[in-house]
Order: structure tokens, then C-alpha cells, then sequence
């Protein structure tokens, strides 16, 4: 199959690429490497694909891999661009689009609400418009397990409601399942929204708990952990995340529209919440070295706990969650320390 995976120099886009490469598919990787963290984490991410160069100042240009050849190519490109955007559509062909591609973080959606807009709500009316034109069989994209916001019911179920978002970003990620529901309706496409809970593992975000865990740790400075450190989070390795992806992205083909809804959403979590305090532990563990901790309140728009059903994705996919915290943690954390060494040389 031809994939577009956009959002691919991030976190999960980029592992996304590289299985999906692994199992002998096409795919287009689409990033516009924006600055909300250190780029060069990004492009190192792109090396890793076999994308060595890409030109800081050049968009719209495509990039061959030395590692998988024509099988990959990737395109530094915003989403909100309304006219390359389509042309991309129209000379790829694609059949899957996996859009991934999103300004991510609770807290920054403080400082920059501006960014989610125009990322995660017109970009991503761009890609639905895209795919509505050019007969895509299915889009998979990223919602997020912020979208519970406040609810007292334990674990979050994709049945129960969700509209009582507590940040911005929450309550554009509410907004595109919003309007896939409304593109599968009118114009009969297939869409499956991922709501995901608490990725970790190497390759990950530096605005992330663990990344920054490990970093201060590491460093011998103290962590920050809010609401007193009494939060519970049902943190899920990239694998696991990876597999639930790909599992939808290659049934695709097999789905019909008579045994299965147009429009889906699922969660894709461990289905297992941990302790903030247990997970804080682990990293210690692995590092071997106490961390020092400094108490702080809850912070605006943060979730107290957070617990995946994963009933429906399991029973249409075979979705398992498989790897626990002990196993997880120091695959990070040894990915952690051989990622900063090369920076430092």
C-alpha cells in the first residue's frame, strides 16, 4: 500500500514510518520540522529513515531515502498550505493517509493557543478536504486521551461523552472527531480517530514527563511533579502504540463498509493506569540514582488520572498492550543516554 504519513519526523509519525517500511509498504512522510522543541532531535529522527539532508529554508521539496529508496520519500510541508497540500494528493495517489501531524502539549497550549489552531483544526480541514477529493480508502488520525477532561468515569470509555475539554489543545483534538464524523457522513469516508494515552519510549518528545524525568535526574537536579505527586497515568510504550496503528492501517483493505461503521474511534492505551510516583521510581531505577523531588500543585488543564478501555479496539483489531513500565522504562532510558553522548560529540 501507498501511505501518507504526516507528522512523520515527530515522536510516534516516525516510528510509524519506519514499521511500516519494515513491513514492505510505500510510504510519503510529511513534516513541516517546526521549532517547538529542538529540531535537531527531529531530523535525527529523519537520518534514522534514511533522510540525511533536508534544507533548513526549503519546503515542498522531496527528499529520497538512501535507506529504503523510492519506498520512502519525505516533504517538509505545513498542512495548512492549501495549494501544495492538494498537488501532493494528486501526484502520490495515495490509498491510507495517517495524519499525525499536530502542535502536541497541554501546557504550551497556554502560552500559544494560536499554533493549535492553526495546525490542528485548519490542517487538519485540509487533509479531510484532500482525502475527500482524491478517494482515499481510509484516514487514521491522532486524537488524544485529553479529550476526557473532567469525568468521574473510570476507565474512559470512547462511549462516554466527551465535552468538557480542560485545555485548548484537548478541545481541538474533541474537534477533529468532530469533523471526521461530519466528513464520513456526508461524503461517505472511512475515518478512525486514535484517542492515545501517555506515549513513552526512545525517540520521544523532550517536553514529555519522562524525557524531562530522565534529563533532571540525570543532571542530578530536582523534578517537578504536580498535585503533590498523586496522579495516576496509564503511560503506554511506543510499540504498543505502533502496533494498534499498523493492525488499522493494513485492515484497512479488508474492512467493508456493510460489517464495519464508516466513522471510529478508539483509545490506544496500556489499559493499566501506574502511579506517577511508580513510574518516577523506575526511571531512579534505571538510572540508578534517587531522584530528587519538588512538590508542586495541580497545574491548569492537567488530568488527575488517566485509564484506557481498550474493549473495542481489541475486539475489532486484536489490539494487546504488551509491554509494562519495568520493560519500557529502561529501553528510554538507554536510548536517553546514547541519543545525549552523540550531542555532546
Amino acid at each position: 500500500m501507498k501511505i501518507l504519513v504526516t507528522g512523520a519526523a515527530g515522536f510516534i509519525g516516525f516510528h510509524v514510518s519506519l514499521q511500516l517500511l519494515k513491513k514492505g509498504h510505500e510510504v510519503v512522510g510529511l513534516d513541516n520540522i517546526n521549532d517547538y522543541y529542538d529540531v535537531r532531535l527531529k531530523y535525527a529522527r529523519l537520518a534514522q529513515l534514511g533522510i540525511e539532508k533536508v534544507n533548513a529554508e526549503s519546503f515542498n521539496t522531496v527528499c529520497e531515502s538512501k535507506t529504503y529508496g523510492n519506498r520512502f520519500k519525505f516533504i517538509r510541508m505545513d498542512l495548512e498550505n492549501r495549494e501544495m497540500l492538494p498537488n501532493l494528493f494528486k501526484e502520490e495517489n495515495f490509498q491510507i493517509v495517517c495524519s499525525l501531524a499536530a502542535q502536541a502539549g497541554v501546557r504550551y497550549s497556554l502560552e500559544n493557543p494560536e499554533a493549535y489552531i492553526d495546525s490542528n483544526i485548519v490542517g487538519f480541514l485540509n487533509i479531510l478536504e484532500c482525502c475527500r477529493h482524491h478517494s482515499i480508502v481510509h484516514l487514521v488520525y491522532a486524537s488524544s486521551s485529553s479529550v476526557y477532561g473532567l469525568t468521574d468515569s473510570i476507565p474512559f470509555s470512547v462511549d462516554q461523552s466527551v465535552d468538557k475539554p480542560v485545555s485548548l489543545y484537548a478541545a481541538t483534538k474533541k474537534s477533529n472527531e468532530l469533523m471526521a464524523h461530519a466528513y464520513s457522513n456526508l461524503y461517505k469516508m472511512k475515518t478512525t480517530g486514535l484517542r492515545f494515552f501517555t506515549v513513552y519510549g526512545p525517540w520521544g518528545r523532550p517536553d514529555m514527563a519522562i524525557y524531562l524525568f530522565t534529563e533532571a535526574i540525570s543532571n542530578g537536579k530536582p523534578i517537578k511533579v504536580f498535585n503533590m505527586g498523586k496522579m495516576h497515568r496509564d503511560f503506554t510504550y511506543i510499540d504498543d502504540i505502533v502496533s494498534g496503528i499498523t493492525k488499522i492501517i493494513e485492515g484497512s483493505t479488508n474492512d467493508s463498509q456493510t460489517d464495519w461503521q464508516l466513522y471510529n474511534v478508539f483509545n490506544l492505551g496500556a489499559g493499566n493506569p501506574v502511579k506517577l510516583m511508580d513510574f518516577i521510581k523506575e526511571i531512579g531505577k534505571a538510572l540508578k540514582t534517587q531522584p530528587k523531588i519538588e512538590f508542586l500543585p495541580m497545574q491548569k488543564g492537567d488530568m488527575e488520572k488517566t485509564w484506557a478501555d481498550v474493549g473495542h479496539i481489541k475486539q475489532k483489531y486484536g489490539y494487546s498492550p504488551t509491554t509494562q513500565i519495568k520493560e519500557g522504562i529502561p529501553k528510554f532510558v538507554n536510548w536517553f543516554k546514547e541519543y545525549q553522548k552523540g550531542q555532546e560529540d
